[in-house]
């Protein structure tokens, strides 16, 4: 599973015919070995890679753990992740084995089927999004994590609601970024659209759908879209639109909507948190806006 030195359990060493006192001996400050953990030899004296602090963690939690939470969701590819650096591992309830140094270790009577991943086991999406969002104090990088799986197609939305429900006597406060997930935002920045909206009092949106006009053409796909009116709200970041290829894509999305005839409010994602009463008066008045002309005749595809 690692490359460079080996990670073994000193039990296993002595299985192999080392001496006790050699391992420990190989183990003190300056030797050729270092202890990882208690029981647990890393058969070199370097800092370990994040591989064999993997390797380790699980060596200590014994047969039947398995990754979850950060270090998981790495495994899946996923980047957006709450800064997290210790190996989180679940293991069955009855075991009796503490978290020590860098291994976080917890007892669940839900122990998922695990996936292996680059050797190995691994608590499903859903499952390790949720462990590390249980660890995580702040709602914006549980927000970013919830997206990133559920739009990258790692998960369903349905998926993580159910593992909170399962949960959600040990931690509440979860179901609140997920909500805006559930509703179809793809970012932090949606998300905080969505919940200015749910304050609007305007009638539903619909959040990243495609729509197209008369003839079948594709018009846009706004982060928020009011199908009865025919009024997109979009979310532009000032850094992503203004250069190069994304801002000519802007300018040719924007005269779509105008051949369109959609009336369409575009708004800095920095001014939902900094102005939002702001943005919520512009919202109400580009709805209104909509309202007084007849719908285009575009449709959701």
């Amino acid at each position: 599973m690692t490359s460079g030195p080996a990670v073994v359990g000193a039990k296993r060493l002595e299985e192999l015919g080392v001496p006790r006192r050699t391992i420990w001996r190989r183990c003190e400050p300056g030797g050729a070995w270092r202890m990882l953990l208690p029981g647990v030899v890393l058969l070199g004296n370097g800092e370990p890679s994040e591989e064999q602090r993997i390797e380790a963690g699980l060596l200590h939690a014994r047969e039947g753990s398995m990754l979850t939470g950060v270090p998981a969701l790495r495994r899946y590819g996923l980047r957006k992740l709450p800064d997290f650096g210790d190996v989180h591992v679940l293991v069955p309830a009855g075991r009796a084995i503490a978290s020590t140094g860098f291994v976080q270790v917890e007892r669940t009577r839900r122990l998922p089927v695990p996936r292996i991943r680059a050797g190995v086991p691994t608590a499903p999406v859903p499952r390790a999004v949720i462990d590390a969002a249980r660890r995580t104090s702040d709602l914006d990088p549980i927000v970013a994590m919830m997206a990133e799986a559920v739009q990258e197609r790692h998960c369903l939305p349905r998926a993580l609601a159910v593992e909170i429900d399962e949960r959600s006597r040990f931690d509440p406060r979860l179901l609140r970024p997920l909500a805006p997930i559930l509703g179809g935002a793809h970012s932090v920045a949606e998300a905080d659209a969505w919940s200015l909206w749910a304050r609007s009092g305007l009638p539903a949106f619909r959040w990243n759908v495609k729509f197209f006009d008369a003839a079948g053409r594709f018009v846009a796909k706004p982060d928020g879209w009011c199908d009865e009116v025919g009024f997109a709200w979009e979310v532009d970041s000032r850094g992503y639109h203004s250069g190069g290829d994304h801002f000519r894509a802007t300018l040719a999305r924007n005269a779509r909507y105008a051949a369109a005839g959609i009336v369409v409010l575009q708004t800095l994602p920095s001014r939902i948190r900094t102005e939002p009463d702001a943005v919520l008066n512009e919202l109400k008045a580009a709805f209104r806006s909509a309202q007084r002309r007849p719908r285009p005749d575009v449709h959701i595809g």
